[in-house]
């Protein structure tokens, strides 16, 4: 039986509130920790782990609703109260990660008779706790602990700032297009945006910014080499020195730190870098694993991409273009893909608004996993929000929220995050799962609403895959329901594993329908879009090998002192993987939050790793039908219900019967080659 719970009142939350909230939630959880350990009664789950929960599940929910409105609606007053709890929030974590006697009580409860009478995902539960004490440095004593627990204050700090950073420095950049011949070879639908964008801030004319719905669509379509090239360097120069803005931005020096503090922190554990301590949570076995996985699969791919930018080269040079350079690159492949297939995903958008793709996507869900999704009322923190019901049985067993629309003071990119996990209460009722979905599609128009590229279709579907991950959990027990407890390294399975539906010709006719006459996706265009699924894949699988590479040998590294040697790296990567070199002036790596600002630090790889298992999940959809609903259940089952109450590599053999079979992969994306071992 389900707890009635009610949803945040995000209308009644008050930025200036949260940091006396916080403390004294803190304070409060001190004083409930420090009597749990008071007694000399024998450890247990109900005295022990089960009032832990509790306070680590209250701290939770204080800390997702703020988390979350600083991401997307970051004015100063949310950007402030989130810098002044976070400080809070990681002195509590160093100081319970490094609390001997409680790491103590949990190793008694792991060594006593009642943990083999624990389920799994109880022991699994403490199993991961006791690995995280010790990755906590619960080990560490005098100086060493001290020294430990500053490292994480000015980690979380720096984290921080570098994601403020990047959110100004796009936010900081804009330029006003007077003359509609400049941006000639711009769609219409796009032009009207620009248009739009520049009204909302009281100028003329067409208003570009680093926002990718603003962004891309310039960058494939706008004719105009130089203007191509001054948003180019304006957007690969993010906060950094080289930056049109200047300096003020600058990320470059907090890498630095980042990287000396990460190594730092993993020395002191024992670990002979920061790649390898990232690596014990994991499901990768070692470095060397992880670097293998990534050579052999950049092996495979290279003479693609080699072939794919040969082909691109002569068909500019054949349209004048002798040289390309990186500004040039998407504008002459959305070129080269409208001439060998006809089709563009600026062709593709009409046919795709947001409410017909969700419409598909709820349907495609409801057929696989058996649920049913119904739109709910609920207090919201913007006009662009919605929240939804996941039902089963006719029974609410999740809710969700959806905000799809890119805008001013919202952080850039797609992610889902849980606002609440499901857990068995202490009265024996369940709490449901709470998850935020948020993406940053063009927002609707006064006279059309928001349209989706069929690469946003793919992105909407992936972020909906974690949702489902986080929510059709069966598992009781926090710290492993859901996405909690999964290894990184296997958490983006669910994820593109969702993605393979957006190219199935049985599910688009109910992603697809024309804004303006219903019509679904004709027949020609499908049969183009599907043609073009592997275009230019090579080149796009090197891409991601080299963020992969690039983030994982940074961190095998010890000895960064300098930002120059972190650009060197990224040189050093891309000549070793890359078949195009981007201009001196290209400073990604000061943008690149997934690993200075995210979960990702040495585990970017992840993305390929899980694609891997995505593509061969997929594959038992292919032999029995990609809407075959026993398939489906048996996936809900051994992999979404199941959170991290179980080794990951254990589920997959649980549902595919076997090990990974690796050239699903390539097969997928159209590469052919020899199969990827690098995995052992």
């Amino acid at each position: 039986m389900y707890a009635e719970q009610a949803l945040p009142e995000f209308s009644s939350l008050r930025a200036e509130d949260y940091p006396g909230q916080c403390q004294a939630l803190l304070e409060r959880s001190r004083t409930e920790v420090a009597a749990l350990l008071a007694g000399d009664a024998a450890p247990s789950w109900d005295a022990l782990m089960q009032p832990l929960e509790e306070i680590n599940d209250r701290i939770e929910q204080f800390w997702a609703p703020l988390s979350h409105l600083h991401a997307v609606i970051s004015g100063d007053a949310w950007r402030q109260a989130y810098s002044a709890c976070l400080p809070l929030l990681t002195a509590y974590s160093s100081e319970m990660g490094q609390n001997r006697p409680l790491y103590e009580r949990v190793k008694a409860l792991a060594d006593s008779a009642e943990f083999a009478q624990l389920d799994q995902p109880r022991q699994q539960a403490v199993k991961n706790m006791l690995r995280d004490f010790t990755l906590s440095g619960v080990a560490l004593d005098g100086d060493q602990a001290k020294r430990f627990a500053e490292i994480q204050q000015r980690l979380s700090e720096l984290s921080t700032a570098y994601s403020n950073h990047v959110l100004d420095a796009t936010d900081g950049w804009h330029k006003i297009v007077d003359q509609r011949e400049s941006l000639a070879g711009v769609p219409e639908s796009v032009l009207d945006n620009l248009a739009a964008a520049a009204e909302a801030a009281g100028e003329s004319g067409y208003r570009l910014s680093l926002d990718i719905p603003s962004y891309l669509p310039v960058m494939q379509y706008c004719e105009n080499g130089e203007l191509r090239r001054e948003l180019y360097e304006a957007y690969v120069t993010r906060a950094s020195a080289q930056s049109p803005s200047g300096s003020q931005w600058d990320n470059g020096p907090l890498m630095v730190e980042i990287l000396q503090l990460r190594h730092e922190q993993a020395s002191l554990l024992g670990f002979a870098s920061y790649a390898e301590k990232s690596l014990a949570s994991k499901m990768a076995p070692s470095c060397d694993a992880v670097l293998g996985f990534l050579a052999e699969l950049a092996k495979a791919s290279k003479p693609v991409a080699a072939q794919e930018l040969k082909e691109l080269q002569t068909f500019a040079a054949e349209r004048g273009q002798q040289s390309l350079e990186a500004w040039d690159i998407p504008y002459f492949s959305e070129q080269l893909r409208e001439a060998r297939y006809a089709v563009s995903q600026e062709e593709l958008r009409p046919y795709f608004p947001v409410e017909r793709v969700l419409a598909g996507l709820f349907k495609v869900a409801g057929q696989l996993f058996e649920v049913e999704i119904v739109e709910r009322e609920a207090d919201l923190w913007h006009a662009d929000a919605r929240c939804f019901e996941l039902r089963r049985g006719g029974d609410v067993i999740a809710e969700f929220y959806v905000d799809l629309y890119a805008r001013a003071n919202k952080r850039g990119g797609a992610w889902m995050a849980d606002c609440r996990g499901r857990r068995r209460l202490d009265d024996g009722q369940l709490q449901r799962p709470v998850a935020f979905l948020v993406c940053n599609f063009t927002p609707p128009s006064a006279d059309r609403p928001s349209l989706l590229t069929h690469n946003e279709v793919t992105t909407l579907f992936h972020e909906f895959g974690h949702g489902l991950h986080h929510m059709l959990s069966q598992v009781n027990c926090l710290a492993v329901s859901g996405i909690n407890g999964v290894a990184w390294d296997a958490v983006e399975l669910p994820s593109q594993f969702l993605e393979n539906w957006c190219w199935e010709k049985a599910v688009i006719p109910d992603i697809s329908a024309h804004y303006q006459t219903g019509e679904p996706l004709p027949e020609a265009l499908l049969d183009k879009l599907l043609a073009a699924k592997n275009f230019q894949s090579g080149m796009q699988m090197l891409r991601q090998i080299e963020f992969a590479l690039f983030d994982f040998r940074l961190h095998m590294h010890g000895g960064i002192a300098s930002e120059a040697q972190i650009d060197e790296l990224m040189t050093e990567v891309r000549q070793q993987v890359s078949v195009l070199q981007p201009p001196a002036f290209n400073r990604f790596q000061n943008s690149f939050s997934h690993i200075f600002a995210g979960g990702y630090a040495a585990g970017y790889y992840s993305y390929k790793w899980a694609e891997v298992l995505s593509a061969d999940a997929f594959s038992l959809f292919e032999e029995r039908g990609v809407m075959d609903k026993q398939t489906g259940l048996k996936f809900r089952r051994d992999i979404l219900e199941q959170g991290g109450a179980r080794d990951a590599a254990e589920l997959f053999r649980q549902f595919r019967g076997r090990e990974p079979a690796n050239d699903a992969l390539l097969r997928h994306s159209g590469i052919v080659g020899s199969a990827i071992t690098g995995r052992s």
